[in-house]
């Protein structure tokens, strides 16, 4: 199984991302993504996640409204659109694969190798 994310990189407040968050090597319609990160110094904490079906979403309060997470089930890709960006958004972003609806670390089964997002101010 193989969970590869890109799209990270540097820009300023304001500004938007798109990460994606391409999948091998599993059956990706029947998994829950998610998107996580990671700041310096910081636990990994929940960003969205999305049902197999994409029929339900469940977002962080701190991005609530300006990200969104969606998925292409025959693409076997995650996307999570990233706008109105501020300097506390700047992390490694890793998405991760589980068969449970769940924001719990230890639900998820596979994770990516992670992107840096960057925002300056």
């Amino acid at each position: 199984v193989q969970l590869q994310a890109s799209g990270g990189g540097s820009v300023q407040a304001g500004g938007s991302l798109r990460l994606s968050c391409a999948a091998s090597g599993l059956t990706f319609s029947t998994y829950v993504m998610a998107w996580f990160r990671q700041a310096p110094g910081k636990e990994r904490e929940v960003v969205a996640r999305i049902s197999s079906s994409g029929g339900g979403t469940y977002y962080a309060g701190s991005v609530k409204g300006r990200f969104t997470i969606s998925r292409d089930n025959a693409k076997n890709t995650a996307y999570l659109q990233m706008n109105s960006l501020k300097p506390e958004d700047t992390a490694v972003y890793y998405c991760a694969a589980s068969r449970i609806y769940s924001a719990a670390l230890g639900a998820y089964d596979y994770w990516g190798q992670g992107t840096l997002v960057t925002v300056s101010s």
